[in-house]
């Protein structure tokens, strides 16, 4: 057994419920308390799924127990013979459980209030242990517990979010932080990349990769893009940022001109903002990406103030009829080509009487089109007040996955043309 408590809290997160491993739910909760523990600092180690079985779930409290300062559970505390969490905590510490009034008051009277009668398997959420701490639950029947054992803190948490939410930040916060032997904090801050491959992004800043310390750098490649975590720890948020701020500087300095966003930043919350900050529009036309540009503008909230509107021109006529490419481009360059990208986009553009115009058109698959390869696209980006660019690209993988690059890729050199920092690759 390893000696616990040096160096601050190292955690673990134990995610009950077999609905999580048959993949019928995403466990969204470990990704959530990590991070809510970053904030206060504490270190997570170690994430588990494991299902609704009673040896098993003994099994990872016991492995919990020997790693790890806090075990934080979300889940397993309902109602039914399947939910679990405590009594297998208490059969392995060998703690008992007992009855807390002010649990079974709260959950009669939720009952009456919606008119009911308390089923007899619900007492069962109000058991708890004597020598621990309760925390209450106005948003359902499960007060969350925790328990100090042998130099391990025990956290239960319920595993509905309105319920688990709430009582993290109102409830489970101030205790953890009780628990912190320093006050010190980490701080993460994200960069943001598009047009850079990860290998390539981490040959170019591998001298601070390899040097690295307090701020730790790890990069993370998504769908086309790269990301750069850095974590500082400290003692308050001010030390922490000034930590990460020369690294940050060193990074921008070597690879800026790929860098379009940080922390919560997506392409299409970077292209919303630098067209609201420039008072202006844009339309699309989408051909093979079948208007997932639209989709992904749309959830952005103040999308309505600056995206026109757009076509999804599948076919050659829809491009005929709505966007005017010529007849002629059509027979001679065919649809999937510059001439078709850059007709699209200047016809949205004068059709919407936008600022801009973005077109999309290529090659999806899974078989080739008009004699030409999956995952050739051409991009389209029209200026009312400068040219019309054309952007060739080679996509691979999946029709899906060719679909997500190509419009991350629009929305890319979009937001660059809106700022004044496009450059050719």
């Amino acid at each position: 057994m390893r000696e616990k408590g040096v160096a601050g809290l190292r955690a673990e997160l134990v995610a009950v419920g077999t609905e999580l491993l048959l993949g019928q739910i995403v466990d969204t909760h470990s990704a959530y308390l990590s991070r809510f523990l970053s904030d206060i600092g504490i270190d997570v180690f170690y994430h588990t799924a494991v299902g609704d079985n009673q040896a098993r779930l003994q099994d990872v409290i016991r492995a919990a127990h020997s790693r790890s300062d806090l075990v934080i559970f979300t889940g397993g505390l309902g109602p039914t013979e399947d939910d679990l969490t405590k009594e297998a905590v208490s059969a392995v510490l060998g703690l008992d459980l007992v009855e807390h009034p002010p649990s079974v008051k709260a959950l009669e009277e939720l009952f009456i209030e919606r008119g009911l009668d308390v089923p007899a398997s619900n007492y069962k959420q109000a058991l708890v242990f004597p020598q621990g701490t309760v925390f209450p639950n106005p948003n359902g029947t499960a007060p969350g517990v925790a328990v100090t054992h042998d130099g391990t803190t025990f956290v239960l948490l319920p595993g509905p979010p309105v319920e688990l939410y709430p009582m993290v930040e109102n409830e489970v916060r101030p205790f953890l932080e009780a628990l912190l032997p320093t006050k010190e904090v980490l701080l993460s801050h994200v960069l943001r990349f598009y047009g850079i491959g990860e290998s390539h992004l981490v040959k170019k800043v591998e001298p601070l990769i390899q040097h690295q310390s307090n701020p730790t750098i790890a990069p993370l490649a998504k769908e086309g893009e790269v990301t750069l975590r850095l974590t500082a720890k400290a003692a308050d948020h001010k030390q922490a940022w000034n930590l990460i701020q020369p690294v940050k500087a060193e990074i921008v300095k070597q690879v800026g001109h790929y860098l379009y966003g940080v922390n919560d930043d997506t392409l299409e919350v970077v292209a919303i903002r630098a067209l609201s900050e420039k008072r202006q529009t844009v339309a699309l036309a989408e051909s093979c990406t079948g208007g997932l540009i639209a989709r992904m503008l749309t959830a952005i909230p103040g999308a309505s103030n600056v995206f026109r509107g757009g076509f999804v021109s599948y076919s050659d006529d829809a491009k005929q009829k709505w966007l005017h490419v010529s007849s002629e481009v059509l027979a001679s360059a065919g649809a999937i080509s510059e001439a078709a990208a850059r007709s699209m986009a200047e016809g949205a553009m004068a059709q919407l009487d936008a600022d801009w115009g973005v077109s999309v058109t290529g090659v999806a698959g899974p078989d080739p089109a008009e004699g030409k390869p999956v995952g050739l696209v051409f991009l389209g980006i029209a200026a009312k007040e400068g040219k019309t660019t054309v952007h060739r690209l080679s996509l691979r993988g999946s029709r899906e996955k060719i679909q997500i690059r190509a419009a991350k890729h629009a929305l890319f050199i979009l937001q660059e043309r809106l700022r004044g920092t496009f450059r050719e690759r």
